[in-house]
């Protein structure tokens, strides 16, 4: 008991407001939409969940994405998203382990809770975007070998997710910011996707709530990097 109010007291209530209000949305959704994915639905209570501890730098949010990664990675192969099944298989879950282990090694003044926020210079920042250029466009090719479902906003979806987990992995509040603008590739291509199967309505949703998740994880972060630098 003392251990759930601990927690409770951990989010603010602004945090508690969306994390309630991010799954009640994906719960109605489901219910209206779906009613038989239960796999889907647990993917993106656990995804949404890992975004409220990532907004506080807290390595907890990575353990819960490399969950979320492996559920996504099954999900998109059901829907022959084969880029989208790559990337959280083959790349976000492994950079998750790696932005896990950064996270875990530079911790905010002993806090194994907080992570120490990183600024990330111009020339880091331009070989990221390099790499993942050449990146994309290797993988462009090979999505288009395995004839893999709109591939175009599926390659898309591969550069912004590369760029998002290095800046995780680095520390920097523009991770959040990214995955923002990769959320939108991602509502983009379930709503293509649900025009097929209102199922998938579900995951737009869900995607939605990611959204404006990401959006209030920049914010957090920013926040967290002021208040650490004043501290300091």
């Amino acid at each position: 008991m003392s251990r759930l109010k601990a927690i409770a007291g951990y989010f603010s209530k602004a945090e508690k407001i969306l994390w309630g209000a991010s799954v009640a949305l994906i719960l109605i959704s489901f219910c209206i939409f779906d009613r038989e994915s239960y796999f889907t639905l647990i993917a993106s209570l656990i995804g949404v969940t890992s975004l409220i501890f990532c907004a506080k730098g807290n390595p907890l949010g990575q353990v819960l994405m490399v969950i979320f990664s492996l559920l996504y990675g099954i999900i998109s192969f059901s829907f022959a998203y084969y880029g989208e099944m790559i990337t959280y298989l083959g790349m976000t879950l492994p950079m998750a382990i790696i932005a896990l282990v950064s996270w875990l090694k530079n911790p905010y003044q002993g806090n194994r809770a907080e992570v120490r926020v990183n600024t990330v210079g111009k020339r880091e920042v331009l070989l990221i975007c390099l790499v993942a250029a050449a990146v994309t466009a290797v993988f462009y090719f090979v999505l288009k070998y395995f004839q893999t479902a709109n591939l175009i906003p599926s390659t898309i979806s591969i550069a912004t997710s590369f760029i998002a987990m290095v800046l995780t992995f680095r520390r920097s509040p523009y991770y959040a910011l990214v995955y923002a603008a990769n959320d939108i590739v991602l509502i983009v291509l379930w709503v293509l996707a649900s025009f097929f199967d209102a199922s998938y309505i579900s995951v737009v949703v869900c995607f939605v709530a990611f959204l404006v998740n990401d959006i209030y994880g920049y914010i957090s972060w920013q926040k967290m990097k002021r208040r650490q630098n004043k501290e300091e």
